[in-house]
């Protein structure tokens, strides 16, 4: 980290970030507030109770507080494991007068399974995933039919998955995994148009000079079928 990186996860960490089971002794700071199952305790956390985002992969955190910036009544979590990264978007919090944004450092699939309740998001985003371009390494890459089967299970009836990526391999991928997903439905039946809210990064801009055009999934969460469990 940079040294105001470090001085930010000094100041902040404790007030706005917690660990994963497996990353809290390395994150510091408090573990994060449970319920009486053992899920996330969102209202305890924020002080209120409003409907939760959870994002995957923030990065360096630009697009992750511009969206929590334009949406004050929805609380959000992003979830990273890069220092660097929660540093600068503690930074951000900070610059911007956040309350409504927490961190989660650690693994997304632990963090699905352990800390978030079934049917309990209003909405679950994963912008430019890794794509392990390598075609021996796809296997890690993130989106892969249990993970989307867990994130499917984490959503409100109704809510939306939302997944980017400019990987035109990786998003032909994407599609047919959460086509497979019987726990969502796709209203677009492809690639949704680019949702004018989604912050465009100087990342995004460049991939498409190089051309390399991002590609929007847009799912919705739809009632279990009878007999599946979320």
């Amino acid at each position: 980290m940079t040294a105001g990186q470090q001085r930010a996860w000094d100041r902040l960490w404790p007030s706005f970030g917690v660990g994963a089971p497996g990353f809290d002794r390395d994150a510091g700071g408090p573990l994060p507030p449970r319920d009486a199952d053992g899920r996330l305790d969102a209202p305890a956390w924020f002080g209120r109770t409003a409907p939760l985002r959870l994002e995957i992969g923030s990065g360096m955190g630009e697009t992750t507080a511009a969206l929590a910036a334009a949406e004050p009544d929805t609380d959000h979590v992003a979830v990273e494991v890069y220092p660097p990264g929660l540093a600068q978007l503690l930074m951000r919090i900070e610059d911007q007068g956040l309350t409504n944004l927490r961190l989660v450092r650690g693994d997304a699939v632990v963090v699905l399974e352990d800390l978030v309740a079934p049917e309990s998001l209003a909405g679950l985003r994963v912008f430019y995933p890794d794509p392990w371009p390598k075609r021996r390494h796809h296997k890690r890459r993130l989106v892969q039919p249990a993970t989307v089967a867990l994130m499917a299970s984490r959503l409100a009836p109704g809510a939306t998955l939302h997944l980017a990526t400019d990987v035109a391999d990786y998003a032909e991928w994407m599609l047919e995994v959460t086509d497979a997903e019987p726990l969502l439905d796709n209203p677009h039946r492809g690639f949704a148009p680019r949702p004018a809210w989604r912050p465009r990064t100087k990342f995004e801009t460049r991939a498409e000079q190089e051309g390399r055009p991002s590609h929007d999934l847009l799912l919705t969460r739809v009632a279990a079928s009878p007999g599946r469990e979320s």
